[in-house]
């Protein structure tokens, strides 16, 4: 696999204090400092405030966003520098990813309820489920005949 195709993602914390527009500030720092260092951005999304696993700094959430970058890995290290000297990033990560670019998904909940209806593996799974069904209805009727003579006897 050639350099120039590696691509990385990279994960940063920032603190939960600041303000939304700070936080799109930061957002725009880091993607304009990435382009500038020779990355091509592929996709910068900011996940939103969560909850931490451990404290940190004396934080407990932190505003999460996911940066996926391709280059040829020189310009992790600057990037990595400047949240590094940031006091507003708490914890960043940076991970190179195997494998082919990732593709979108669409987000449209409308076309994956219309896909499901026209999928005809889906349609056998129902009439599978139906099947079952039936045949549970016809044994719990012998069972209950069964454990109406036990209780009898």
């Amino acid at each position: 696999m050639n350099d120039q195709q590696s691509y990385y993602e990279t994960m940063y914390i920032l603190r939960p204090d600041i303000a939304e527009d700070e936080v799109t500030n930061h957002i725009d720092k880091y993607n304009k400092l990435l382009e500038e260092s020779g990355g091509t951005i592929l996709d910068s999304q900011m996940r939103g405030k969560r909850r931490l696993a451990y404290q940190i700094a004396k934080h407990r959430e932190g505003i999460y966003v996911q940066l996926s970058h391709q280059g040829d890995g020189q310009h992790i290290f600057k990037i990595e520098k400047a949240m590094r000297l940031s006091e507003d990033v708490i914890r960043y990560m940076t991970v190179k990813q195997e494998g082919p670019l990732p593709s979108p998904r669409p987000s449209n909940k409308s076309t994956s309820q219309s896909e499901k209806k026209d999928d005809p593996d889906d349609n056998i799974e129902s009439k599978e489920k139906e099947k079952v069904v039936t045949a549970d209805s016809a044994s719990s009727g012998e069972d209950d005949t069964e454990i109406k003579k036990n209780a009898k006897s």
